[in-house]
């Protein structure tokens, strides 16, 4: 529950931003506006200078401006539904890049405080420094120094079991950020065959396949495309990531559980 309150938190976040940002440059943009004018006004001798402040300005207000008209341009009932895969994708992202950060543990520094509590208060010891520490190594060691009364086998089965269902809960969400990378292109195709049914349906009642006959179906086609390869590209990108830290968070787990096994042996804690 905690989770999908965050992945809320986040969504609701960056649609504010989104809004907030797109607020401040059209404020920005009238305010420079104004004052270019009174400038000019003012002070005609520098109106060369003046100009070409005015068309720098011009030129990065003019890229929101041309975004939002691209976007109503390639047809709300196909760009929304694009958009939003994009913001859930990386409300999803964002909340696991966290998450796993917060999983990742020193296990060097781990292993060496568990066999310092090894050698002075034994398994118990051990036990207290697990189950103080975050994170799936943590949690891992203390399921098989639990076990250490029953054997070697026992703890091993145990690491390697729960081994598994903590990369399982590492892995959690990985399957909602695949589905909105393969959700996003697909829509954007779907927007380009719906574009171009209604271009030939243009052509169609014109009689004519001229140019501005089929320029609206076809720019449709092309801007839905496009906004669904931005999709797939940006979540692919936060994908790779999270699939590596996994990888890292995994051979870190691997690793750690052979040296403990090790240092119950070297202890003579399990046989």
């Amino acid at each position: 529950m905690k989770k999908q309150f965050a992945i809320l938190a986040l969504f609701g976040a960056l649609i504010f931003g989104s809004f907030t940002l797109a607020q401040a440059q059209d404020g920005d943009t009238a305010q420079v506006a104004s004052e270019q004018t009174e400038a000019v006004t003012s002070e005609q001798d520098e109106a060369p200078t003046m100009d070409v402040a005015t068309d720098a300005a011009t030129g990065e207000a003019s890229f929101h401006q041309r975004v939002k008209e691209k976007f109503i341009e390639g047809g709300a009932p196909f760009m929304w539904p694009i958009l939003i895969c994009l913001i859930l994708g990386l409300a999803v992202s964002i909340e696991r890049i966290i998450t796993l950060n917060l999983a990742t543990t020193n296990t060097k520094k781990l292993l060496t405080r568990i066999e310092d509590a090894l050698s002075k208060g034994g398994i118990e010891a051990a036990k207290d420094v697990t189950k103080n520490t975050k994170g799936p190594v943590a949690s891992i060691f203390t399921q098989g120094l639990m076990r250490s009364s029953e054997g070697m086998e026992m703890v091993e089965k145990s690491i390697v079991s729960y081994g598994g269902v903590e990369m399982g809960r590492l892995e959690k969400g990985l399957i909602w950020i695949s589905l909105f990378i393969s959700l996003g292109p697909m829509l954007g195709f779907f927007g380009t065959v719906i574009g171009m049914v209604g271009a030939f349906d243009a052509i169609e009642a014109a009689g004519d396949i001229s140019p501005q006959v089929v320029a609206g179906g076809m720019k449709v086609a092309l801007l839905t495309t496009v906004g669904g390869l931005i999709v797939g590209m940006v979540l692919q990108v936060f994908y790779n990531y999270l699939v590596s830290k996994i990888d890292n968070l995994v051979n870190d787990m691997e690793d750690a559980s052979i040296t403990l096994v090790d240092m119950l042996v070297k202890h003579k804690i399990v046989k």
